[in-house]
């Protein structure tokens, strides 16, 4: 019988770490404990979301210091340290009395929430494959839709037997005692300190620091084109998905979409992102990564021109499938085409920017929507301006160019400016 290689044990290691990370319990709690909290302590709705904003920025502001831990002492060193606080905050959320008591305690989990979020589990599995990377990237985000999935309930069921203190108490407490010895039980930072290759193949000691070494500096990649480029894109389609998330079903509803259809398009938005993080895993292996992500943008494209026309019952069914396809692949492409572009030498560093910028266009997407109705009463000019903004997206995604094939800095940054210099000169592009 075939031994398992050890990086599928990694894998369901970092899966179970991201089931219980910031996005699934922060994110995707957060409203469940609106209406309790706001009945005890006579707090505004605004009030109380002003505090998953701060954590929402602070853990954008700090994914790139993250980044560069993880670069320096490596992901368990991060991993596990962070976790712990981010479990003992959501244990003190418990002993709140005062609203600057809330602010608090929910700015610090942004501040640690970065090392339980994708950014150091990203750079492990980077690490433990190759050629099957996006396949192993897209089976470690599948602990992320099973947590947003799952969260919710469970903490509403808490709230409704034991009340939002006790859920806040029984959250950290899952968090620390199942998370924590998991992740120190079988997590491990690169296939080489287990004598091992990545992907299992026979060990090449002589390719050894090599490996190691392969890749841009942060400041190199810094000042390279390409991660602009990606930069941009991945902040646009952030934007887009996550503002038809948060509005989708108030938008169906305005359409006279019944409560229940508009509940059941959210959950199947929901349920793509799972499919899209598996289906986009396995196709990154066997294509080239941009064209897999213009693929599922413009399926996002379609979606949010479906909702644009003012899509109702079965089309805003579809429309809700296809933006969850595309929010469910962004987060894989990203790892994937950050570890393509620039290597593995500051993996975590390059990532942690990138990331952040997904963040950035999480909290930006929504609030340009709610603006947008605000001021022209209808939700036709917010998304009209996604499908711009989805368009751009695919423009920068359609300018990268070959990953690069040399094992040093100086091909990459070589080929990041013919990229460059492609798309200032498009006359000479087009006559080629």
């Amino acid at each position: 019988m075939r031994k398992i290689f050890y990086g599928w044990w990694v894998v369901l290691a970092a899966s179970i770490g991201l089931f219980a990370s910031f996005g699934p319990i922060v994110s995707f709690t957060f409203g469940v404990f609106i209406a309790p909290l706001s009945r005890e302590f006579s707090w505004g709705r605004g009030e109380i979301s002003a505090a998953f904003s701060l954590a929402m920025l602070m853990l954008a502001l700090c994914s790139p210091a993250v980044g560069r831990l993880v670069d320096q002492f490596g992901a368990r060193r991060v991993i596990l340290p962070a976790t712990f606080l981010f479990g003992m905050g959501l244990m003190g959320l418990s002993l709140v009395r005062a609203l600057w008591h809330f602010y608090l305690i929910y700015a610090l989990m942004g501040l640690v929430g970065g090392g339980t979020a994708p950014v150091p589990y990203s750079t492990v599995i980077s690490r433990w494959f190759d050629r099957r990377r996006g396949l192993a990237l897209g089976l470690m985000m599948v602990g992320t839709g099973l947590g947003m999935f799952f969260m919710p309930s469970f903490a509403h069921a808490l709230i409704e037997r034991w009340g939002w203190r006790q859920a806040y108490l029984v959250l950290g407490t899952m968090v620390i005692l199942i998370t924590i010895p998991v992740v120190g039980a079988l997590l491990r930072d690169s296939p080489q300190a287990m004598g091992l290759s990545p992907d299992g193949r026979p060990p090449q000691p002589q390719r050894r620091e090599e490996q190691k070494d392969d890749g841009l500096e942060l400041a190199h990649a810094l000042r390279v084109p390409t991660f602009w480029l990606l930069v941009v894109a991945f902040f646009l389609v952030s934007a887009t998905v996550h503002g038809c998330l948060t509005h989708l079903a108030p938008m169906l509803m305005d359409r006279g979409v019944s409560p229940q259809e508009a509940a059941q398009a959210t959950s199947l938005l929901g349920g793509a992102v799972l499919i899209g993080r598996v289906v986009t895993g396995y196709l990154l292996d066997r294509l080239y990564a941009p064209r897999v992500a213009m693929g599922f943008f413009a399926g996002t494209t379609i979606g949010v021109f479906l909702l644009w026309s003012g899509a109702t019952h079965e089309l805003a069914f579809a429309s809700a499938f296809l933006v969850g396809l595309g929010m469910g692949a962004e987060v894989d492409i990203i790892a994937y085409l950050v570890s393509r572009y620039f290597g593995l030498r500051a993996f975590g560093s390059i990532y942690g920017y990138a990331f952040a910028a997904y963040i950035l266009g999480g909290l930006a997407g929504p609030l340009a929507m709610g603006v947008g109705v605000d001021r022209t009463g209808a939700y036709q000019w917010p998304l009209g301006s996604f499908l711009i903004a989805m368009a751009l997206a695919i423009g920068l995604m359609w300018r990268l160019g070959p990953y690069p094939r040399g094992e040093g800095a100086r091909e990459v940054e070589a080929i990041s400016r013919r990229v460059w210099e492609r798309a200032e000169m498009p006359s000479a592009d087009s006559s080629q």
